[in-house]
């Protein structure tokens, strides 16, 4: 081939490893672009959110809470060995895709996906020779205990672990730029017109403060759970030990679990503290949205270029372009985290009486927006990677702009208790001819005021007059 970038690409197809060659080929056939297009980004979130992760939190909240009786203890549990813990916890430590498969394979027959973990452990306990004790898994509990306490905790531990890490690294990126560039003068618009001067960091400041207040509110949030029985009154645990304090015992349980007890509840958790959570979620992403959307506009007034990386192409027709991708890239998934958080805390709280079914199927969809959103905070990480400030192209709009040093000028008047300087000040800038160092020299000798404030006025330019 005579074409040498063609050359650069399909050489590093032919470079491609098999294994690549069949993630991709099965990306291919993924129906959502979470599993497909971005598999590679959003892979961490299967060990939370993928069925085989769901069955595994199910199989940890069973076990624990067996455990628990067991420390209470009840008086059938009383003579179980206490050394066997650590190895009930390896059935979930331990668990592997191939034993999740065999969940769903009980399923089939239970036709009921919480059943079926329960015969699947109750199988373990006859290989530990301890079935003995096995009608002590799932005591008492209906499927929503373990569901409404496995989601929180695999949505709490996605967060801590794979979200908030990116969206730290993210602001830290947001905060090295607004100290990098915290002296570098800039044209501000508002209504996308010229106004008073500015500087690039304080403007990536004003995110990195709005992002920081909003992890702050979150981080005062709880993950809520809910533990109670089939209607949420702890009926079987009370008729059949009256004299446990059972709702103490599931304070406990589920805050041994990181997570805060809804109480009372109806069969399920009442989700109005997960909603707080998604809420807050979708206003750092709408702060995100409106980073992006800024980001994307300097850089088509050139403020900011971007770094060209070798084989990559800008538009399919013109050779010249470096479209900001990232940038709308981000925007856009962000956008549909923010509407499925939406659905998700305006749904979950409402259901029928004491359960309908809506909430189950709508909650199997919690880990979208956060994959979602994980894939627009890795793409404006590669963006802002790629920006290169353009302080010529910067200086020159401002240098085009004299106008708005009038804002300074008549605020000095009005101190002056000179007569209609706001009005004065009208006049000059709206005359329609350009304005221009000379402009304002020539006005500001024109002033009937002292020769101290005349030089107070002529040291204002558009790049001094930026404020704190």
């Amino acid at each position: 081939m005579a074409n040498t970038e063609e050359n650069i690409i399909f050489a590093w197809i032919n470079r491609t490893t098999r294994n690549s060659y069949d993630m991709d080929f099965n990306s291919l056939l993924a129906v959502s672009p979470i599993d497909g297009r971005y598999s590679r980004q959003t892979e961490p979130l299967r060990e939370y959110f993928s069925e085989y992760a769901l069955i595994k939190y199910r199989v940890r909240v069973e076990i624990e809470y067996f455990i628990a009786l067991c420390e209470i203890p009840l008086p059938q549990l009383a003579d179980f060995d206490h050394s066997k813990f650590e190895a009930l916890r390896d059935i979930y430590r331990n668990m592997t895709p191939e034993d999740a498969a065999k969940v769903k394979e009980i399923e089939k027959v239970t036709n009921h996906d919480v059943k079926a973990v329960e015969y699947f452990i109750k199988d373990r306990f006859k290989e530990m020779d301890i079935i003995k004790w096995g009608e002590f898994v799932h005591f008492g509990l209906t499927s929503q205990d373990i569901n409404n306490t496995s989601v929180p905790l695999s949505f709490k531990e996605a967060i801590e672990e794979s979200f908030m890490p990116l969206l730290n690294e993210v602001l830290g990126l947001i905060k090295d730029m607004a100290e990098q560039w915290k002296d570098i003068p800039m044209l501000a618009k508002t209504h996308g017109q010229p106004a008073s001067p500015t500087r690039v960091g304080k403007e990536f400041n004003v995110f990195a403060v709005r992002l920081e207040e909003q992890i702050r509110q979150f981080s005062a949030l709880t993950y809520p759970a809910k533990f109670g029985g089939a209607t949420g009154n702890m009926n079987a645990h009370k008729v059949a030990y009256p004299a446990v304090d059972w709702i103490s015992f599931g304070n406990q349980f589920v805050a041994s679990l990181g997570l805060q007890r809804s109480f009372p509840t109806t069969q399920i958790e009442h989700y109005d503290n997960l909603a707080s959570l998604f809420d807050c979620l979708r206003r750092i992403n709408v702060i995100l949205i409106d980073f992006a959307r800024d980001i994307w506009t300097y850089i088509s007034m050139e403020y900011f270029r971007q770094k060209v990386k070798a084989g990559e192409v800008g538009s399919s027709a013109m050779p010249h372009k470096v479209n900001p991708i990232d940038f709308e890239n981000a925007e856009g998934n962000f956008g549909v985290a923010n509407a499925l958080y939406t659905h998700l805390s305006m749904k979950l709280p409402i259901s029928r009486l004491q359960r309908d079914l809506t909430d189950s199927t709508v909650l199997r969809n919690i880990g979208m927006p956060l994959a979602h959103s994980m894939i627009s905070l890795n793409s404006l990480k590669k963006g802002l990677g790629k920006l290169i400030l353009n302080e010529a192209a910067i200086a020159a709009d401002l240098e085009r702009n004299w106008a708005v040093v009038a804002e300074a000028i008549q605020t000095i008047l009005r101190r002056e208790n000179y007569p209609n300087p706001y009005e004065t000040l009208k006049a000059l800038t709206r005359t329609g001819a350009g304005i221009n160092p000379e402009t304002i020299a020539e006005f500001i000798e024109t002033l009937e005021v002292s020769e101290e404030v005349k030089e107070e006025l002529r040291v204002i330019t558009p790049s001094s007059y930026t404020g704190f």
